[in-house]
């Protein structure tokens, strides 16, 4: 009697669909550090890493967002627009005079209707996904505008509330409670910069890291562990194989763009909370910065494949050659070259590598049917 061999562990996780691309863009990821720690030995150093952490969390959070979108085939161009709705909204709110949690509250609700109707527009009105979210995109920068009078917010105060609300959103950090080392001893006095507790620093990690962990752990249960989750794998490879299983592939997309203007809103919250004010120009770019963040890491443009590992991936990426680049005081136009040149060139090979498995496909089908 045969047995069939059971698969190792490097073999099972390899298995995992999507994770080829991710453990080699994770090697790239690798070598990039390398090579800035090599130009500048500050790269590694206690101070930079918790910053380099800081900058790619709202990365990652978009491309959260964005990754839902693009694995059902579609497109969220409003990430950036939405995101800068948030930040004023809850600015706006703030110097008003509201609590910042009924202002955060409000936020949220207003940014999850503009997903919502995304998912409309594209699944039961048919507009193709990018003159839908384009549309959005104009009406949320609009709003974002006119919520002040089309001028950046005041500070939104220092009141107990607001300062607790810019804790738990940026400011507050694990080791580092107002000024004291664990909320007991002063923090200077022990992670002195030539201490030998300075390493310490490391583990100093900002609140909005922590955020965005969370709900990246949330999102990948939701997308890798849930029926729902499935459906979006489904839609995005074949939407009409999907409706004849019976899948709701309107609920779906809807599904996926409320999960992208969720994780604009909140990265909104967070930017509010690290300016201390509401400003027009906020999320400007950031639709950019979520299809990298997704494309880099392995999802594809043309749906159905991508896991949010990947994502984390092309977050970390993205976030490297921003700081590592500003590091060796690369000029700001020769790094928007750069990482747009990788962007192009991730999609490029996505682009490619789905059309060889295709005609791989249509050669076997092929083969099989002469014989």
């Amino acid at each position: 009697m045969e047995t069939t061999k059971k698969p190792n562990a490097f073999q099972r996780v390899f298995a995992i669909r999507g994770m080829g691309q991710v453990i080699t863009v994770t090697g790239g990821l690798i070598v990039l550090c390398f090579i800035f720690g090599l130009l500048n030995s500050n790269f590694f150093n206690e101070r930079n890493v918790p910053i380099l952490l800081r900058l790619i969390a709202p990365f990652l959070l978009v491309g959260i967002g964005q990754s839902y979108v693009l694995i059902t085939g579609n497109i969220d161009l409003s990430i950036g627009s939405v995101l800068g709705m948030s930040c004023m909204m809850s600015a706006t709110l703030m110097t008003l005079g509201v609590n910042p949690w009924v202002a955060s509250l409000i936020t949220m609700i207003s940014c999850v209707a503009v997903g919502v109707l995304n998912g409309i527009l594209v699944a039961q009105c048919k507009i193709p996904p990018f003159i839908a979210t384009l549309g959005t995109m104009t009406i949320c920068r609009g709003i974002a505008q006119l919520v002040n009078n089309n001028q950046n917010t005041d500070s939104i105060g220092k009141a107990i509330e607001v300062l607790v609300y810019k804790d738990v959103f940026y400011y507050g950090r694990n080791l580092n409670f107002q000024g004291k080392f664990l909320g007991v001893f002063p923090f200077e006095a022990v992670v002195r910069a030539e201490g030998p507790w300075r390493f310490l620093n490391y583990f100093n990690i900002y609140n909005t890291v922590f955020i965005v962990l969370i709900l990246w752990l949330v999102f990948n249960y939701l997308l890798s562990k849930t029926r729902t989750g499935r459906y979006v794998y489904a839609v995005g490879s074949n939407i009409q194989a999907a409706k004849l299983s019976g899948v709701n592939v309107s609920m779906t997309v809807i599904k996926a763009y409320a999960v992208s203007a969720l994780c604009a809103g909140v990265t909104g919250l967070i930017q509010c909370a690290q300016g201390g004010q509401g400003t027009m120009d906020a999320g400007l770019s950031y639709e950019l910065y979520a299809v990298a963040a997704s494309v880099i890491g392995g999802v594809s443009t043309l749906g159905g494949q991508g896991i949010l590992l990947g994502t984390v991936v092309g977050a970390c990426v993205w976030g490297v050659m921003q700081n590592g680049l500003s590091i060796a005081g690369a000029p700001l136009a020769f790094r928007n070259i750069i990482i747009g040149i990788i962007v192009v060139l991730a999609v490029l090979a996505d682009v490619v590598v789905r059309s060889g498995r295709r005609s791989t496909r249509q050669k076997v089908k092929g083969a099989a049917v002469s014989k």
